[in-house]
């Protein structure tokens, strides 16, 4: 399996995440479910079963987490020299021409975008549109309501 990009606070965050289960989540429900199996037969439980399908939710939670740190290139946008230019792992301020409607966005890898917090994905047809580009730099997007243009105002790397 090829190598997924992900930012250094992405996966800070998951490690966090995996932490979190590992250690307070887990041991949770192996106690709720045997607390669950103090209370007699097993097959009329509901609590019993409710426990063992979040210890199978947990479990595949913490395999999905793994697995990503495994396969992630983890990117610090801090330590490249990019002279200027929207790379992965940058935050870009725009303004679109047509209406002077203000947007910033930090482009990010799949796993981690979340548009309500600004974050796009590396492979969204905006961020490919603004990598290689530079502060000042006119950005045209086909979307399907129709083209739209941008201007970038400024690039960081946090």
């Amino acid at each position: 399996m090829s190598k997924v990009p992900l930012t250094a606070k992405g996966a800070e965050k998951l490690r966090t995440e995996l932490e979190e289960l590992k250690r307070v989540a887990r041991p949770k429900v192996i106690k709720a479910i045997a607390e669950a199996r103090e209370h007699g037969d097993l097959k009329e439980n509901a609590e019993y079963h409710a426990a063992r399908e979040q210890q199978g939710f947990i479990e595949g939670r913490i395999k999905d987490i793994e697995s990503k740190l495994s396969h992630a290139q983890i990117i610090d946008v801090t330590q490249i020299h990019t002279d200027g230019k929207v790379v992965f792992g940058a935050t870009v301020d725009l303004i679109e021409l047509d209406n002077d409607e203000e947007f910033t966005y930090q482009i990010v890898g799949d796993d981690e975008a979340d548009i309500k917090h600004g974050l796009i994905s590396v492979s969204s047809p905006i961020a490919r549109a603004l990598i290689g580009k530079s502060e000042g730099d006119d950005v045209f997007l086909q979307t399907p309501n129709g083209p739209r243009e941008f201007e970038i105002v400024e690039v960081r790397y946090e």
